[in-house]
């Protein structure tokens, strides 16, 4: 690293290991500490007050607020201290204030891995081994435990909660301050404690300008999940009609085969 590359974008009050790697347009705020073994892609811009430890990659035109902390080990009784897990951050992601994001654990695939376009809103944590997806939205406060996966364009309302392990499916949406123990399928809508399923997520699919005979058949398919109080193997039976016309209702369909903990109904 040559000192030289930071003279204009970083403030002289910042920390920065020299092990670290930064790009030379990277953006620095005051007091801010980034570790040994972080690497910065181009355009990223880190505000006052922020803690990054390595290893952590992080990609290019991110923006991170003050008193976020990156990298951190995780809160994991497993941990032993383990040098090789990461955190991997990808492009053009909004990170609010007071955002927390752990490191991964060698249990869980040594990974946790945010991807592009997430506008992450203050005070929110993603716990170590967690896999989010791209373009979602997490809304203050929403927390997720280990090893959760969320997909792409996924809406977290403020303070949801999902417990470890589960998954919430393309285009799902949780309300505000849902408490979430089983999976979400794609484009259903969830909320409550205990989270319960309340339909599909149609405003969000006319936002992203799904056709209205789409829309009908995730409907048609949600009431064979749903209402018709069918096991999940009945279900996946009765919308091979629609799945076989519908690439949306696939989506349905092998999220169902995958689930290991169950459905939110």
């Amino acid at each position: 690293m040559h000192e030289e590359r930071y003279t204009n974008l970083i403030s002289a009050h910042a920390l920065i290991d020299p092990k670290a790697e930064l790009d030379s347009n990277v953006e620095v705020g005051p007091y801010s500490i980034i570790g040994a073994d972080v690497q910065i892609a181009a355009g990223t811009w880190i505000g006052p007050h922020v803690v990054i430890k390595g290893p952590a990659r992080i990609g290019r035109d991110n923006r991170i607020y003050q008193f976020a902390s990156l990298g951190e080990i995780p809160q994991d009784k497993k941990y032993q201290g383990e040098s090789k897990t990461y955190l991997e951050i990808g492009d053009r992601n909004e990170i609010r204030e007071y955002c927390t994001m752990n490191r991964g654990t060698v249990q869980g695939g040594s990974v946790t891995r945010i991807g592009n376009d997430n506008w992450i809103m203050a005070y929110c944590h993603i716990a170590h081994d967690c896999q989010v997806g791209n373009e979602t939205i997490f809304a203050n406060g929403a927390s997720l435990a280990g090893h959760v996966r969320i997909e792409d364009y996924v809406i977290l309302g403020g303070f949801t909660l999902v417990y470890q392990f589960c998954a919430m499916g393309i285009h799902s949406f949780s309300g505000a301050s849902s408490l979430i123990f089983k999976d979400v399928p794609p484009f259903v809508t969830v909320w409550g404690n205990r989270a319960k399923a309340y339909g599909i997520n149609k405003e969000g699919l006319k936002r992203r300008e799904f056709s209205s005979e789409t829309i009908r058949a995730l409907h048609q398919a949600y009431k064979i999940i749903y209402k018709q109080k069918l096991t999940i193997e009945q279900a996946i039976k009765n919308l091979q009609e629609l799945s076989d016309e519908y690439e949306e209702v696939r989506q349905m369909v092998a999220f169902l085969r995958q689930s290991k903990r169950g459905i939110v109904r």
